[in-house]
């Protein structure tokens, strides 16, 4: 897909939160037996668990871990909180879901209070087993650090969605 079409570019996923990467991996990521794909627009309720995210592939031993964040917190207009973290995993085989990963950080679900928010959704490709700390904090986590401290380089694959809160309406401010 040319970078002009890449949904990540169009939504500033990249930009945002990842350098330019060429995907590598194929994750799949289920919210309540709904598929998830770039830009989907989910409401607060359908986010309250935490989705299976299954890495496809046929090798086992390869392991990957997946970050979970919030460009836009507290609000889209005012992002002091870039990147909020909601989830993070370490050692999650491919072929499996990222319920048989090592939960690094537990997930808590995105309550946007004003605006859209886009929910990224990053895989990376480990190179080895390695041990990773939780941050002492969610706010103003840096995805980017994160990969370059634990030498994960570029993303193998990323998805994004939008959320809003139940009543929400309008548009990313």
């Amino acid at each position: 897909m040319s970078r002009g079409r890449d949904p990540l570019v169009l939504g500033q996923i990249v930009g945002d939160v990842l350098d330019p990467f060429t995907r590598s991996a194929t994750m799949r990521i289920m919210y309540n037996n709904r598929e998830i794909s770039n830009g989907s627009r989910l409401r607060q309720s359908a986010v309250a668990d935490k989705p299976q995210v299954q890495i496809e592939g046929n090798d086992p031993r390869k392991l990957y871990t997946l970050v979970m964040v919030d460009p836009d917190a507290p609000s889209p207009n005012n992002p002091t909180d870039r990147e909020y973290l909601h989830w993070l995993v370490t050692d999650i085989p491919e072929t499996l879901d990222a319920s048989h990963g090592n939960e690094i950080v537990s997930y808590e679900s995105p309550r946007p209070q004003a605006g859209i928010h886009r929910i990224a959704l990053v895989l990376f490709r480990q190179q080895v087993q390695q041990t990773v700390h939780a941050p002492g904090w969610r706010q103003n986590f840096s995805t980017r650090d994160f990969s370059a401290f634990h030498n994960l380089g570029l993303p193998a694959a990323a998805t994004f969605f939008n959320c809003q809160r139940e009543t929400g309406c309008g548009g990313r401010r």
